[in-house]
């Protein structure tokens, strides 16, 4: 009886290890898309400054050539 008892306390306890590692896994992905999306607006954003800052440069060497 003892060593049943003690078999099913085992298996509830690896039970909650599998549970955790699933969410710690899933958390992970969840922080890597979230990661990969940052990048993204961060490209866009770069991007559009770069743009913008084109625009004054040549709004300024067209003020300077008049």
């Amino acid at each position: 009886m003892i060593k049943f008892i003690s078999a099913m306390v085992l298996c509830v306890f690896a039970g909650c290890g599998v549970e955790t590692a699933t969410t710690a896994a899933t958390g992970a992905a969840i922080k890597k898309q979230e990661v990969e999306e940052g990048k993204k607006t961060m490209d866009h954003v770069q991007q559009k400054v770069g743009q913008a800052m084109d625009q004054v440069q040549q709004r300024a060497d067209k003020d300077a050539d008049k």
